[in-house]
Parts: C-alpha cells; sequence; structure tokens
C-alpha cells in the first residue's frame, strides 16, 4: 500500500431493492457505487495503525525452537513473493478469488471494470497489491474457500446497519495483511514482542494460523466498524480498535490454538 497513492475509494451502500436488483443482474447494474476521491486514506491507514513499536519491545527478543523458526521462514518466504502480472500461478489465484466471489458469473478479464464490485480501487486489482504482496490474495482466496458464508456477508455487507459510505472490502482486506504483518513482527529473525512470540507458538500448531487470523481479523474489524457506527472517515480508529482487541486476545493464558480466540466465534462458513 503506498502512502503516497493519492487516491481512496469508499463505496455507498444502496437499499435493499437496488441491491438485490443489482444481484439479478450483475452484467448490467451495480450493487454499490464505487467513487474516488483525493485522499489516500488507506495508505495513511496504515502508517497511523501499523508502524507503532513500543520503546521495550526493541529491547525484547526471544529464542525460537527449531519448530518455529521452520514455521517462520516458510510464512516469511510468502511475504516476500510480490503479486507478478504475468506470472500465471498468480493470475489463476486472481481467478479463482472472483469465482469464489461471485459464482456462477463470468470475468470478463483480469483487468475489467468488474473488479470494481468488489471494492477494488480500479479496474486492476494487481494495483492494489503492492503493500500486501501476493499473500494478501491468498488471503483473500482461503477466506473465500474457508469461511465463504461469512465471507459473503462482508462482501455484501449483509449484516448491521450501515453507513452510507461504507469500507471498500477488497482494499480493506490488503490492509489488514498489512497490519498483521506489522502487529505480529513477521519480517524480523525473531520476534521482539511477547504478541509475536505468543503467535510462533501458535503458528507452530498449524500452518495455516496466519490465514485463520487474517478471518478473524476482517470479521472482528467489521464487528468494531458496526458497534462504532463507523463510516468511511473512521476507517484508521476501527483499525486500531481491531489491532488491540486482536493483541488482547492473543495474550490470553488459555490460547492455545488460533481456534481457542474468542473472536473466533464471529465466523461461520
Amino acid at each position: 500500500m503506498d502512502a503516497n497513492a493519492g487516491s481512496f475509494v469508499a463505496v455507498r451502500r444502496l437499499a435493499g431493492s437496488e441491491r438485490a436488483a443489482g444481484a439479478a443482474a450483475f452484467h448490467h447494474s451495480s450493487s454499490a457505487e464505487v467513487v474516488t476521491g483525493s485522499t489516500a486514506w488507506i495508505g495513511k491507514g496504515l502508517s497511523c495503525v501499523c508502524a507503532q513499536r513500543r520503546d521495550s519491545d526493541a529491547r525484547l527478543s526471544f529464542d525460537l525452537t527449531p519448530v518455529q523458526e521452520e514455521c517462520l521462514q516458510r510464512l516469511q518466504n510468502r511475504l516476500e513473493v510480490q503479486y507478478d502480472s504475468s506470472n500465471r500461478d498468480h493470475q489463476e489465484a486472481l481467478k479463482a478469488l472472483w469465482h469464489a466471489s461471485f459464482p456462477g458469473n463470468e470475468l470478463h478479464g483480469l483487468i475489467s471494470e468488474q473488479w470494481k464490485e468488489m471494492g477494488w480501487q480500479g479496474k486492476d486489482p494487481s494495483t492494489d497489491f503492492r503493500g500486501g504482496g501476493f499473500i494478501s490474495l491468498e488471503n483473500l482466496v482461503y477466506f473465500a474457500k474457508n469461511y465463504p458464508k461469512s465471507f459473503q456477508e462482508l462482501l455484501w455487507k449483509q449484516n448491521g446497519d450501515r453507513a452510507m459510505w461504507e469500507y471498500p472490502f477488497a482494499v480493506a482486506g490488503v490492509n489488514i495483511t498489512f497490519m498483521l504483518i506489522q502487529m505480529l513482527d513477521l519480517q524480523s529473525v525473531k520476534p521482539r514482542s511477547f504478541i509475536g512470540a505468543v503467535f510462533l507458538k501458535l503458528l507452530s500448531e498449524s500452518d495455516q494460523a496466519f490465514d485463520i487470523l487474517y478471518c478473524i481479523t476482517f470479521k472482528l474489524m467489521d464487528q468494531l466498524w458496526l458497534d462504532m457506527h463507523a463510516t468511511y472517515m473512521d476507517f484508521n480508529t476501527v483499525m486500531k480498535s481491531t489491532r488491540r482487541q486482536l493483541e488482547r486476545e492473543l495474550l490470553l493464558e488459555d490460547i492455545q490454538r488460533i481456534e481457542d480466540m474468542p473472536s473466533y466465534k464471529l465466523l461461520a462458513r
């Protein structure tokens, strides 16, 4: 996510009857109106929410077991992969995201106005993967395939009393990937915070811990969004609250697996 990108996307909610009509005629009309603006609010959200480290964290260091080192290395290998629009595997992953998001609806191309329906900033989703890398696409695909009910609820903003101007689903997802990478300090050789150390223990229990945590985070963020009656200008504030709640849950004594986090119960398959 480039903080100097200079644009944002907000999504205006339509009435239920309009949304139903849009879903019934997907290729002819949209269930959301996408509007661009002049401030990179999501990019600024990243610098505001993610680039925070307590002075004490810099002095902390945690030794890893060989298993934890191996798990961290595998995850870091994923983090290093940038989205490549010429890579066939990456192209297929993007197609998989479309088909999981809009089953039965034909995708006209990897560069298409259709992508705005999902909350990308433009017709080419690859331009939004700069901050999160390929793993941010993998996270979205994982969410769509493993928790389809929750994924669809968030994609279509089906639950709760929604604001007129909502956060764009897909770009918010990339922000969540980036936030988690920063919060867990995953690009360090070994964790420099208690949160990072706790997560590596959970990662050693399941290679899917990061992907599941992503799903938890997305659903939690949306729940807090509703609780706070937020609109798109409140995105940074909601992300900060989401991060604080995640940190509290990860530090609970009875968390042995990522699925033990209280917010995991928000997810539905």
